[in-house]
């Protein structure tokens, strides 16, 4: 059945829609579309919001890099840790400590002028002239690093870290200490602002030793690097720079110099020239008069060549104790003449000829030797070359080029020839110890160790004969008898060696020195006195070196003897006449 409600379709006129229920629509309003001008506009707004935070972000990452870079250029110049130096009991000689150093970052620097007016409030420095030029020289660059001043103090790095001042930083680094100041400054040297060593052993550890290769690569042990002993013993030390700077004082010389050996191996005890600086302050080094004159000058020895002449002379076999030489008048030459200090009027002994320094009776003991024979001696003991030792300031003796008469008499009395005194000191030693000649070393060894590098320069039976020279020399009417210390039997030999001034001998300026062995019958340590244009101690006395090297020479070893274990031995007669 059909609905009867059903329409026909057909189109719906106006009468129609009165019949049709009003319809709500219950669906959200459609929202406008945004215009595309604007859509792009809001992303580009977005797009520059993010644009200033990345470029923030790379601002900051930059600055750190800067930073970073600027501490990695800092880092490679300041110094590895450097090796305690110590002596060979074990005294701390030269030791690290950490310090502050001040740097900048100059592309960070808003303005040069106030930063340095700043800094000038705590380095007074700042406020001179020429270091403000140059620290603004430095800060006006791009540079990414450059250091301000080295070593500050912990005030002075408090102060400006208060002053907040963009591009300034600090780094910490390793700064050399010198415990004791001058005392030793020619043997253990010194190092500059980056902690390298520049002299002495300090150049040494630098130079010669693989104990700073390691910390370079940044390897250092857990421990740390071990300390470097070296052959000086301080207590020794103490005393030759005591005395060798009284008597300095005492007899108003220029400088003075002092050497204490090892003769059974060659061993430096102790080293001192004077005047002397502190590497605490590293630029008194700078000082020529503050060179070291052991080592590194060298110098006419006068009569302490004696005891060489004596030596080389016996151990050829031409010349005997016993022999006799002429020395009235004097001896010519050729143009030149040679003279006696104080002549004795007649024909002299071998052993007068040392104990009265003649140098006449030197003159022909060595003409009697041959040149030859001379100039072979010298060369064997190093008379002709460098010293080798761990010490970088090292001179070149003079000598004559070519061989004659006259430069054979004259280097037979110590004139003609200039050697250190170094040299003199450890040839010395071979001349007394049995004829064994050892390279001088600051570094310890024993006695086994100097054995396998030593050299036999004169037969054991002269080294005898030099001591017995020694020893009558050093007793009246010697002229080392001041010298002379109770129980500890010394025996040497003095120099008065007139100085060359404008090419010529210089009768009114000496260098007096003293050669010296103790105990002289078992000779264990050599101690050589130097000192440079000696006054005489009172007025209208003589200044010769038996009247100041001597007595200062027998100074030390009364103070370090006992120090290092040399037991005094007394002759009876002695003992007997002070008891009673």
């Amino acid at each position: 059945m059909r609905n009867p409600f059903r329409r026909k379709p057909g189109p719906m006129t106006a009468s129609d829609t009165s019949d049709v229920p009003e319809q709500t629509d219950h669906r959200p309003p459609r929202r406008k579309m945004l215009s595309g001008p604007r859509v792009i506009m809001t992303i580009t707004a977005f797009a520059a919001i993010y644009g200033l935070i990345a470029a923030k972000l790379v601002m900051i990452g930059m600055a750190s890099d800067d930073h970073a870079a600027a501490l990695e250029v800092a880092t490679r110049q300041v110094s590895a840790s450097r090796p305690n130096i110590v002596d060979r009991n074990g005294e701390v000689l030269a030791t690290d400590i950490r310090t502050s150093s001040l740097f900048a970052e100059p592309r960070h620097i808003l303005d040069v002028d106030d930063a340095i007016d700043a800094l000038s409030t705590v380095l007074p420095e700042m406020k001179q002239a020429s270091f403000r030029s140059v620290i603004r020289s430095r800060l006006s660059t791009k540079a990414g690093f450059v250091w301000v001043k080295r070593e500050i103090s912990a005030t002075e790095r408090e102060k400006i870290h208060r002053l907040g001042l963009p591009g300034i930083g600090f780094i910490d680094e390793n700064k050399r200490f010198y415990p004791n100041g001058p005392l030793a400054s020619h043997v253990v040297g010194l190092v500059n602002v980056d902690n390298q060593g520049i002299a002495g052993m300090e150049k040494y550890l630098d130079d010669k030793t693989d104990l700073l290769k390691v910390n370079k690569d940044g390897k250092l042990p857990p421990e740390g690097l071990p300390p470097v002993k070296i052959s000086i013993d301080m207590r020794v030390q103490h005393v030759v720079r005591d005395e060798v700077e009284e008597a300095v004082k005492k007899y108003h010389a220029v400088a003075g110099m002092g050497i204490v050996l090892d003769a059974r191996t060659g061993e430096v005890l102790a080293m001192v020239s004077m005047p002397d600086f502190d590497p605490n302050d590293p630029k008194e080094a700078l000082d020529k008069e503050h060179m070291n004159r052991d080592t590194a000058g060298v110098y006419e020895m006068g009569s302490v060549f004696k005891t060489f002449n004596s030596a080389l002379t016996l151990d050829t076999g031409k010349v005997t104790l016993n022999d006799v030489y002429e020395t009235r008048g004097g001896l010519t030459i050729g143009h030149q003449h040679i003279s006696e200090f104080h002549g004795k009027g007649r024909p002299l002994t071998v052993p007068e000829i040392f104990l009265y320094s003649s140098n006449t009776g030197s003159a022909r003991m060595a003409l009697r030797a041959g040149a030859q024979a001379q100039h072979d001696f010298f060369d064997k003991v190093g008379f002709f070359r460098k010293l080798d030792t761990e010490l970088p300031e090292e001179a070149m003796p003079r000598f004559p080029k070519r061989m004659s008469d006259i430069s054979t008499a004259t280097m037979a009395f110590g004139h003609g020839i200039s050697v250190t005194p170094m040299h003199t000191a450890i040839v010395g030693a071979a001349m007394i110890n049995g004829g064994v000649l050892f390279n001088p070393t600051f570094l310890p060894r024993t006695r086994e160790q100097a054995m396998a590098s030593a050299v036999q320069v004169i037969k054991p039976e002269t080294s005898a004969d030099v001591r017995y020279l020694f020893k009558i020399n050093a007793a009246p009417p010697g002229s080392g008898t001041r010298a002379q210390v109770d129980g500890y039997r010394v025996g040497g030999k003095t120099g008065t060696a007139e100085k060359v001034d404008h090419g010529r001998y210089d009768h009114d300026k000496r260098r007096n020195s003293f050669l010296a062995a103790f105990p002289i019958d078992d000779p264990q340590y050599v101690v050589l006195t130097v000192l440079d244009e000696p006054k005489p101690e009172k007025e209208g006395a003589s200044a010769v070196a038996g009247l100041n090297a001597a007595p200062t020479a027998g100074n030390i070893i009364r103070r370090i003897a006992p120090m290092l274990g040399v037991m005094p031995k007394f002759d009876p007669a002695q003992v007997t006449a002070s008891s009673n």
